[in-house]
């Protein structure tokens, strides 16, 4: 059986209950520097980003969520990647945002993204954040497990995703869900 086999026949840990839209973001011409989601309702459990995206850099390039408008140093990530030819890992303690994307830069090619906020209203516990990104242009194809933490008891109120460098390419496109239930 493979690890997906095994993993669908367990009780495995996933988000369930209802998911309700509650902003939707698309980049217009020209780009954007960053996306905002503002006045998040305190009426789910979780929250998911919903993601396509490029970027304008001549470069591939991450992405990062911000919570509050807090910039400061007290995020930190995971990473686990393959590129098709390699595999890799690192981590980051102390940054100015959740790792949680990478962009293509080739012309036409989004990569997609799904991006999971555990418990943002929970003021007990710092925030969790999980995401799969990735992409595939047929010559450079990516794939993204990663996992954040936002060194705060707040709750969420606002989500900003920021590119590294530059600007979300146009037909970028950010959708953002509540998630009721367990």
């Amino acid at each position: 059986m493979s690890l997906l086999g095994i993993i669908a026949s367990q009780n495995y840990p996933r988000i369930t209950g209802s998911y309700e839209s509650i902003a939707t973001v698309t980049v217009g011409g020209g780009g954007s520097a960053s996306i905002s989601f503002t006045s998040i309702p305190a009426t789910f459990t979780h929250l998911q980003i919903r993601a396509i995206s490029r970027n304008t850099t001549s470069n591939n390039q991450s992405s990062k969520l911000i919570f509050n408008s807090d910039s400061g140093s007290n995020y930190s990530y995971h990473r686990l990647y393959g590129t098709g030819s390699g595999t890799g890992a690192d981590a980051t303690a102390n940054a100015s945002g959740v790792l949680i994307a990478v962009e293509t830069n080739t012309s036409s090619t989004f990569g997609a993204s799904v991006i999971d906020v555990l418990d943002y209203q929970n003021t007990s516990k710092y925030k969790t954040t999980r995401s799969l990104t990735g992409w595939e242009n047929n010559s450079d194809g990516r794939l993204f497990f990663l996992s954040g933490n936002w060194r705060s008891t707040s709750a969420i109120t606002s989500i900003t995703i920021t590119p590294e460098s530059n600007s979300f390419a146009e037909y970028s496109h950010f959708a953002l869900y509540g998630i009721k239930g367990a």
